[in-house]
């Protein structure tokens, strides 16, 4: 499934992520920025995850609660592996040279943390 996000669909899931069960108003007031979109533009962003099964909703009264159905980490990786696909040059070393200097850029911490994930992946597959 194509992830094929826009900017709103993208805030609102970090909002989801954050806390479940909201309605389209507390999802709103959830939202970050300068240009808070109105509620009908939520409700849109909302319909669309739910047609993409991004999002569950449950009927409360009169209006729908919502909550993430895909988790952070994992629209990461579909994210990312959309990404890998479409610029792959069928190279492993341009992967992985991309991971490893993503993770130099941002500090010395993601570095490590990087090298202690690929240790922990080869210690189980040894097992």
């Amino acid at each position: 499934m194509p992830t094929n996000l826009g900017e709103l669909e993208l805030q609102v899931m970090q909002v989801l992520w954050q806390q479940s069960h909201l309605d389209a108003k507390k999802i709103r007031e959830g939202l970050q920025g300068v240009r808070v979109p109105s509620l009908s533009t939520v409700q849109s962003a909302l319909e669309r995850l739910h047609r993409k099964d991004y999002v569950a909703r449950l009927k409360q009264g009169h209006a729908f609660t919502y909550h993430a159905t895909v988790s952070r980490g994992n629209l990461l990786g579909r994210m990312m592996g959309e990404v890998i696909q479409l610029l792959h040059d069928g190279k492993m070393e341009t992967i992985l040279s991309s991971f490893v200097q993503v993770a130099s850029d941002m500090d010395e911490v993601s570095l490590d943390r990087l090298e202690q994930l690929i240790q922990r992946h080869k210690n189980q597959d040894g097992e």
